[in-house]
């Protein structure tokens, strides 16, 4: 099978960290074509060196990172340290990096490379808020037909939202982003919260991490001990969900995963439900589906696969 061709698009984030270095550990089935990375989670100069850190993390210094949108569309920048701490990455202690940002911006690079390649060969793998992906779209319109398909970590709907009581943080941070590429055309998986808080790290499954014994085990248990103290006393779950390593899992092994082909709809006028997914799972409108609505996975099978894979960096 040949390699998937991706660009992971990012605001790491722990979860963020984690989905790169499974990427990064399955060249058979993956290819990183490049990084960039965009504010979300930490402001755009955070996420830009906490994507390069985990690079070095894995050995990878080849890999070209860049930076991209610094805000939200038409909103004024939400971000998340309450949940990832200051920097981003809080738990393990990680050098800085020091392999350099990639010269250009984010979305050039997109653009080039989508355009470089033949139709159908490129993936985008959204992690964060979608500010580079539709500016991409809005700047050319033409590389949409070209995407062979976007797989995303965004989004709620039985699950409800994690930023407000609707809304799943990416998708409320830039809103009217995620409208654009959900009407985009671009075939589209969505991994939401109600797949995301299935795939938790309990303590047995981070002893496994750290029982791999290499500087990326230990710190990626370090990162899930720092991230899951939010989740625990918000949802009393047994574990940090590890939201953005679902997109890259599904490259590897789509089987492991359940959903349904429905329309999603992204709220865009409502400060109440602004940022909501509105999901038509029962299939009660006429909308057309747009997008594969991703709703359950194999817990146990994901992170047999995770752990597997970060014991080869």
């Amino acid at each position: 099978m040949t390699p998937r061709k991706i660009i992971i698009d990012t605001d790491p984030g722990q979860d963020d960290a984690v989905a790169i270095l499974l990427a990064l550990a399955s060249p058979e089935e993956i290819d990183v074509l490049g990084i960039t990375c965009v504010a979300g989670n930490v402001p755009l100069d955070l996420t830009s060196k906490n994507a390069r850190i985990v690079c070095e993390l894995a050995g990878r210094r080849d890999v070209k990172v860049f930076a991209g949108c610094d805000r939200p569309l038409g909103r004024d920048l939400v971000t998340a340290e309450h949940v990832h701490g200051k920097t981003g990455l809080d738990g393990p202690d990680l050098p800085d990096p020091t392999m350099p940002l990639a010269e250009g911006h984010g979305v050039d690079f997109i653009i080039e490379l989508v355009r470089a390649h033949p139709a159908g060969s490129v993936t985008l793998c959204p992690l964060g808020p979608l500010t580079n992906i539709a500016t991409a779209l809005q700047k050319a319109p033409d590389i949409a037909e070209k995407v062979q398909e976007i797989v995303l970590m965004g989004g709620g709907y039985f699950e409800g939202g994690n930023i407000t009581p609707t809304a799943e943080f990416n998708i409320y941070v830039d809103p009217h982003a995620a409208d654009i590429v959900f009407k985009s055309g671009i075939p589209i998986v969505v991994m939401p919260l109600d797949v995301t808080h299935k795939a938790l790290v309990t303590k047995p499954r981070n002893d496994a991490f750290r029982a791999i014994g290499t500087p990326v085990g230990v710190a990626v248990a370090e990162m899930t001990d720092f991230f899951e103290r939010f989740d625990k006393e918000k949802y009393g779950s047994e574990g940090a969900p590890l939201h953005d390593p679902c997109v890259t899992a599904y490259l590897i092994n789509p089987d492991l995963f359940k959903g349904r082909h429905i329309n999603v709809e992204i709220e865009t006028q409502s400060e109440l439900t602004m940022g909501m997914t509105v999901a038509d799972w029962w299939g009660v409108t006429d909308r057309a589906p747009n997008a594969l609505f991703v709703g359950d996975l194999d817990a146990d099978g994901f992170f047999a696969l995770l752990t597997e894979r970060l014991a080869r960096l």
